[in-house]
């Protein structure tokens, strides 16, 4: 793992809880989105404006060891705050389980490779498909390939 500083924790209560315990216990607990039983990864990302390290659950999508981050924000108007951070410091560690590696990001732009990439995304959680219908933003899609 490369990033390195000072952890600033989310403000919202379950997304501390949910990491915390993910973390202490190498992915064996709350590892999965609260109340649904599908799995998560933890991604640690350098905030835009704060430069502190910021962690967050997101659902897991991975396909030959890259992964996918969609910021959909529940279908929100606006883009979850890590999408800015990503688009900033495009570096960030990920830990799946026990592993933990560092990972470059790539925002997929309109076109094949992101279509792709939804679909593959959309078939892993349905509830995304859900989440474009709610809002009139495209929904960015994050690509995470690791750098080793």
């Amino acid at each position: 793992m490369t990033l390195h500083g000072e952890y600033a924790p989310s403000s919202q209560q379950w997304v501390r809880d949910q990491v915390a315990a993910y973390e202490a216990s190498d992915g064996k607990e709350a590892n999965t989105l609260r109340d649904t039983g599908y799995p998560i990864v933890v991604i640690t990302s350098v905030g835009h404006g704060s430069g502190k390290l910021r962690k967050n659950p997101v659902m897991r999508v991975e396909r030959d060891g890259k992964y996918v981050a969609i910021a959909s924000k529940g279908g929100a108007p606006d883009d979850p705050t890590w999408a800015d951070n990503f688009r900033h410091h495009p570096e960030v560690d990920l830990q799946d389980g026990p592993v933990k590696k560092s990972y470059t990001v790539r925002e997929l732009e309109d076109g094949p490779e992101r279509d792709e990439w939804w679909q593959y995304s959309v078939q892993t959680w349905g509830t995304y498909a859900d989440y474009q219908e709610k809002t009139d933003r495209l929904i960015p899609v994050f690509l995470l390939e690791p750098q080793d």
